[in-house]
């Protein structure tokens, strides 16, 4: 079996080539747009804010070094009604990256300026995927699949190369746009040239522009954990260097992109009428660097194609984690004998994927409501890692921190904030994904599990009042974040970050000691065997 285990090496690769997708390619130029110069501001607090998140899950994530683990940490230590909210959230944000990554492929093959590529342009009509368009994302999608579907060791070596590739174009990229014409004027003579639209901008940016969307793939480690070497030390060194590797990438992109626009342009149409169709491709060509543009059309096919190919295993083995929680067909998580992968849950969700491009075939849309619907899975990790301490105390913690007592409740704040900076009614249409999955979770809760509804209540009614709390905050909000403007900025803050902490503390207590901490005690003991063996 160890031919098949991921090393540590292959798990960075596995991750940059999650977390390097079309998000660098459309990320610097949205945030320009949103938040000016500041949004390199908008960058660092995007990757502080995954930093604090993964801070939690890298300890749940080496005490259940399971594949899909991220989707059965709630249920140990809230039961299963939470479990399913957290996985059900955290899964359907995985699928969705699928049509994001082969819209992002088809969208600037659309835009190729070659003679010979005139063909691509009927992909796109008005900034939405035509027919034409479509079957070429369903093919993009089918064989992002049939990667994945032979073996790990097929997937691993894929990424490791496609990964390399993916650092040194942004790199290369950051380099040459700074050297080729870098304008230190853009970035404006005081604060107010500097943020011209204000504090606000620079939050906004952080959740509309693709900035969460391009740091979240950090847990596609978490989710490999039971099939890489030395979980118990690998899972946290993959997570840091992974996340810590792109955050300067992202950073330096978006320095690059700001010094990089002609003055003039700017001085026309300011910060919100800079809207390249490929952003850095375009800036390429401005600047006579037409090889680098060619590198750059290249990318910009190979980047979202390995992110859509490490997603696949990734959404795989959360849907095969949840079928093991009692609420999904047990046959979606069974395993191929041979290779050991989830092969009927690869070709559930590319049948899904398919659906929600089919009816959203919009890149801006997409991204939005699924890096939001992320953090509402993200919100039960700090409260799931504080609420096993209090549970069981002896379980064995590879990374053990005495920082989670204060990094868990700033981690959960910084959660509600972030689905409040995605706007009305971006909100709502969160709760509307997580609704969607109850009546398949009572279906299977009725006919076969029994589970007491007040135990379940109790473990997860804290998250479904928050959500509401959230959606009406954000309705009664600012009017910069789609608000009434009743509650005005920065008040608004304020109400967040003080309700959200009264709702931590009662997340926590309403932990359950319940069954599913006796199946978390048999995946632990696992680690404690290996932890004292070594």
């Amino acid at each position: 079996m160890r031919q098949r285990k991921i090393s540590l090496f292959s798990g960075v690769m596995l991750a940059l080539s999650s977390l390097i997708g079309s998000g660098w390619l459309f990320g610097s130029g949205a945030a320009a747009r949103v938040a000016g110069p500041a949004a390199v501001i908008s960058w660092i607090i995007g990757a502080i804010i995954m930093i604090m998140i993964a801070f939690n899950y890298v300890e749940l994530g080496t005490m259940f070094p399971e594949s899909g683990g991220m989707s059965r940490f709630a249920q140990y230590s809230h039961g299963p009604l939470l479990g399913f909210i957290a996985a059900w959230a955290n899964w359907v944000s995985l699928v969705t990256l699928l049509p994001i990554e082969a819209v992002a492929c088809v969208q600037y093959m659309s835009s190729w300026p070659w003679a010979w590529a005139n063909w691509t342009r009927k992909f796109m009509a008005d900034g939405t995927i035509t027919t034409e368009g479509l079957l070429v994302v369903f093919a993009i999608m089918i064989v992002f699949t049939l990667i994945n579907f032979w073996s790990v060791k097929l997937l691993t070596h894929f990424t490791s190369l496609i990964s390399v590739f993916k650092i040194l174009i942004p790199s290369l990229t950051i380099l040459m746009l700074i050297i080729a014409g870098f304008h230190g004027s853009n970035f404006g003579h005081n604060s107010a040239t500097f943020m011209p639209y204000g504090t606000r901008g620079i939050f906004e940016a952080v959740a509309v522009s693709g900035i969460i969307l391009s740091y979240d793939a950090f847990q596609t480690v978490i989710n490999m954990g039971g099939e890489m070497v030395n979980p118990q030390k690998n899972i946290f060194r993959g997570v840091w260097i992974s996340l810590s590797i792109t955050a300067v990438i992202y950073i330096l992109l978006q320095v690059a992109f700001i010094g990089a626009v002609t003055p003039s342009d700017l001085a026309r149409v300011g910060w919100h009428g800079i809207n390249f169709a490929s952003p850095f491709a375009d800036l390429a060509i401005l600047l006579g660097l037409h090889w680098l543009s060619l590198l750059l059309y290249v990318d910009a096919f190979v980047s979202p194609f390995g992110t859509g190919v490490t997603f696949v295993a990734t959404s795989s083995r959360t849907l095969a984690a949840m079928t093991r929680n009692g609420n999904l067909p047990a046959w979606l998580g069974r395993m191929n004998r041979r290779y050991m992968i989830p092969r009927l849950a690869m070709l559930a969700d590319l049948f899904l994927a398919m659906v929600l491009v089919f009816f959203f075939r919009d890149w801006s849309k997409l991204a939005t409501v699924v890096s939001i619907s992320t953090f509402v899975a993200y919100a039960t990790g700090p409260v799931t890692a504080v609420a096993l301490r209090k549970l069981r105390p002896h379980f064995t913690r590879p990374f053990n921190s005495r920082h989670l007592a204060w990094v868990a409740p700033v981690s959960f704040v910084m959660t509600g904030l972030v689905i409040y900076w995605a706007m009305w009614p971006t909100t709502v249409e969160v709760i509307g994904i997580v609704l969607l999955g109850l009546p398949i979770y009572f279906y299977y809760d009725l006919r076969y599990n029994h589970v007491p509804l007040r135990r379940q209540l109790k473990g997860a009614l804290w998250l479904l009042v928050y959500l509401v709390f959230i959606s009406v905050v954000s309705y009664l909000g600012s009017t910069g974040f789609g608000g009434r403007d009743i509650l005005r900025y920065p008040f608004d803050f304020i109400v967040i970050i003080g309700a959200s902490l009264i709702f931590y503390w009662w997340a926590v207590r309403s932990r359950v000691d319940g069954p599913d901490l006796e199946a978390a005690e048999k995946v632990n003991a696992k680690v404690k065997r290996t932890y004292e063996d070594k």
